[in-house]
């Protein structure tokens, strides 16, 4: 085959440090904005996102040529200088969750990432990214998940 054809949609989840909530409500549009801008930039197409004062939610289509650890750090490197530009002291916690998101699963993942609001009113990011992670079946440490 001379091309290489793939449909690597992943859901990324990354957190502030100590989830310090750093992401203020005025300030989250821009860092959406500025995040999509990263990806098209980079050639990393960004299909979502959203997130909370303490977390991102990202829905990418991950190129064929690019490892997933080269993308997310590309984008977190890339928003964390936007972001100290605004907020004294900003950092992104070290680590990250990604989860695969098949064709049929776009749609409720693309409304998962733009209501999270309503999602939080019920748990907070903890709870959810160990729903994340339980629900994936991703093996984990339960003392450093969250350091």
């Amino acid at each position: 085959m001379p091309q290489s054809l793939v449909s690597n949609r992943v859901h990324v989840i990354f957190s502030t440090r100590e989830r310090r909530p750093w992401i203020a409500a005025e300030l989250q549009q821009r860092l959406w904005t500025y995040i999509i801008a990263i990806g098209k930039n980079k050639d990393v197409p960004i299909l979502a996102i959203g997130g909370m004062e303490d977390h991102v939610h990202v829905l990418l289509a991950l190129p064929a040529s690019m490892p997933l650890a080269k993308a997310v750090q590309m984008i977190k490197a890339n928003s964390s200088r936007f972001m100290r530009q605004n907020v004294r002291g900003f950092e992104w916690q070290k680590g990250y969750g990604a989860f695969g998101v098949g064709a049929s699963a776009m749609d409720a993942t693309v409304r998962y990432l733009r209501n999270q609001k309503r999602h939080h009113v019920k748990r907070d990011f903890k709870a959810e990214f160990l729903e994340f992670v339980k629900r994936y079946g991703v093996e984990y440490d339960p003392k450093y998940i969250f350091d």
